[in-house]
């Protein structure tokens, strides 16, 4: 009984934040038009939506968007937009945006597989992936945020010397992603399997997710690849 009540709690809550995301400001999400349709906000971000000409930059499966929203607060000279499937995780996000009036952020929920359908060619100066799910079974390649199938997504929206990020506490996803590199056509300009004692010059090490803390305290190692394709 106790379990039951449980989930019942959990699902209701769900369902709120799931409402509660329909109106909230710079929050897009379904219902949007029939597959492999353009949507009306491709190659309209900085003009629609953050009013502005400033780059923009996404992250690609955003959880509950920390990553966002500290990078937007850190460089307001850049437009955010984190993008997941999850409406659920995403609220948090979508609600401090809100409730702190960060105008230079905004959240997509929508498969990742879908992008190109919302951004126009060399719409997007800079992708960061943080923390993906590492989809260690081979059966699931496919479903790997690096893998070659997303990289011709990212090259077909990036800006022509845009970059890519990936941080990860994984070594199964960060060697994969060096092999899939390899036959890829560009520049890899930093490759550290510990990130916090390789720091590029620069680097932001402050702006940290939930599991990047959780990881760290635990012991484990970051690993940290920044690419152009």
């Amino acid at each position: 009984m106790r379990n039951f009540v449980a989930l019942y709690n959990m699902s209701k809550k769900k369902l709120q934040r799931f409402e509660e995301l329909k109106h909230l400001e710079r929050v897009f999400q379904f219902p949007f038009p029939l597959v492999h349709t353009d949507h009306g906000l491709k190659g309209g971000w900085n003009e629609k939506v953050f009013k502005n000409d400033h780059p923009i930059i996404l992250e690609i499966g955003c959880g509950r968007g920390e990553y966002t929203v500290a990078l937007s607060k850190e460089y307001p000279q850049n437009n955010f937009v984190g993008i997941d499937i999850k409406g659920a995780r995403i609220w948090r996000g979508a609600k401090t945006i809100n409730e702190e009036g960060i105008m230079n952020a905004a959240f997509l929920r929508v498969h990742i597989e879908w992008i190109a359908t919302f951004f126009a060619e060399k719409e997007v100066d800079e992708i960061w992936i943080t923390f993906p799910d590492p989809q260690p079974q081979l059966t699931r390649e496919n479903r790997r945020l690096t893998n070659k199938k997303f990289l011709s997504v990212y090259r077909q929206i990036l800006k022509p010397g845009g970059c890519i990020h990936l941080k990860t506490d994984n070594i199964g996803l960060f060697e994969y992603t060096l092999e899939v590199l390899a036959d890829e056509p560009g520049t890899l300009e930093v490759c550290t399997k510990d990130l916090y004692h390789e720091t590029p010059e620069g680097f932001n090490l402050s702006i940290q997710t939930t599991y990047e803390k959780k990881f760290l305290a635990e012991g484990f190692k970051i690993n940290y690849l920044r690419f152009r394709i």
